[in-house]
């Protein structure tokens, strides 16, 4: 008879815990220690059964023909030994204690030994603090460690502020891959692709001589045919580093011919792929349905709208029950804030990047017997 779900799950904690205990109270007592770690003069005494379970890095190590399997004292190097001490603590009670100072050490070591569990908790952690000093250096941070799920986190959460971001000396020392990773993106939050432009250039011209022979690539991930045909004559071709640039140049002829209606041939795929046993094609790790695919256009050529570029201009209202934007040409209403009550005594202010903030006057909650009267303060982002 198979045991209702709740029941069944409280078993297998209840046994997780009784497991973990039992293995701590071991390694407390030094019971069954066959594995000691060296670091920099510290010892650390566990279990290689435990080490093998939590880590394929330590699992391959003692099931391998290496010296490190047979030896009771492993030497471990370019490791910190506090930040080992707490991964170890973690992997026997499932606790640790992660900090804005420390979560980088601990999410290399996680990484380097392989550990996903805290890896797991260092990202969610990251996560949570992404903030704008932070979010180009944990960005750089997760395509160092190929951790995609920060680095898209990251890289979603700089995309949305892209214009306060790229005031910041900092953006401007990235490498010109994590730039394409950055101002490929889709969910780019700007009105006009020139900022994407002036952005590039202004990042060529900080190292001209190391960063010039990027540009051709770089360039892919710029949809000119989003700009006026008069900033691309006068503002890009004028530049002095993409006159520089035949390469550039060429690629710029074929934006003009495309923006004039003549866009390149797109030749369909002709290579050759056997099939697998399921009918599909294999091609070069991708599988295919078995039907032809058209090339895409070249990067430069892309003229999808980016994520800025759907903004409309509202007329953004506030009254005593809500905050709503008004689009007047559409005459289509969209709450901007759902809270219940907003006092009638506010003040309101709108920065240049459309932010809104709305402060002041008194809130009264009924439900709250302790604190009934509140300030109140909303902040609206675009």
């Amino acid at each position: 008879m198979t045991l209702p779900v709740q029941q069944s799950e409280e078993q297998r904690l209840y046994q997780q815990t009784l497991l973990q205990d039992g293995l701590k109270d071991m390694l407390d007592n030094d019971k069954f220690i066959d594995c000691i770690l060296k670091i920099k003069g510290k010892e650390f005494p566990c279990h290689r059964l435990v080490l093998a379970a939590c880590s394929p890095y330590f699992r391959a190590m003692f099931l391998s023909d290496l010296e490190e399997s047979k030896k009771k004292e492993i030497d471990l190097e370019d490791v910190d030994p506090d930040v080992m001490g707490k991964i170890l603590h973690y992997i026997y009670t499932s606790e640790i204690e992660i900090t804005e100072k420390n979560v980088q050490d601990i999410f290399s070591v996680a990484n380097m030994f392989q550990i996903p569990s805290i890896f797991t908790v260092c990202v969610s952690f990251l996560q949570k603090k992404l903030c704008l000093s932070n979010c180009l250096a944990i960005f750089r941070l997760g395509l160092m460690l190929d951790c995609p799920r920060l680095a898209v986190s990251s890289r979603d959460f700089l995309c949305d502020r892209f214009n306060l971001i790229t005031r910041d000396n900092e953006f401007y020392q990235l490498s010109a891959d994590e730039l394409i990773a950055v101002i490929s993106s889709d969910n780019l939050n700007i009105e006009k692709e020139e900022e994407v432009f002036e952005v590039v250039m202004k990042w060529a011209v900080k190292e001209k001589e190391s960063r010039v022979k990027d540009l051709p690539v770089i360039f892919e991930s710029i949809r000119f045919r989003l700009m006026p045909q008069d900033y691309i004559k006068n503002k890009v071709e004028k530049h002095e580093l993409v006159k520089s640039s035949p390469e550039v140049l060429k690629k710029l002829q074929m934006v003009k011919e495309a923006q004039g209606g003549k866009l390149p041939v797109v030749k369909k795929k002709s290579g050759k792929s056997e099939p697998d046993k399921d009918g599909d094609k294999v091609d070069n790790g991708d599988v295919e349905d078995g039907q032809e695919n058209e090339d895409a256009l070249p990067g430069i050529l892309n003229d999808t709208l980016r994520f800025g570029m759907f903004l409309k201009d509202l007329v953004f209202m506030i009254s005593d029950t809500g905050a709503v934007g008004y689009d007047p040409i559409a005459n289509e209403c969209f709450f901007a804030s759902l809270s219940a009550q907003i006092p009638k005594n506010h003040v309101s202010l709108v920065t240049k990047e459309n932010q809104i903030f709305v402060a002041g006057g008194l809130y009264y909650n009924e439900e709250s017997k302790d604190e009934p009267l509140s300030s109140y303060f909303l902040q609206v982002s675009p």
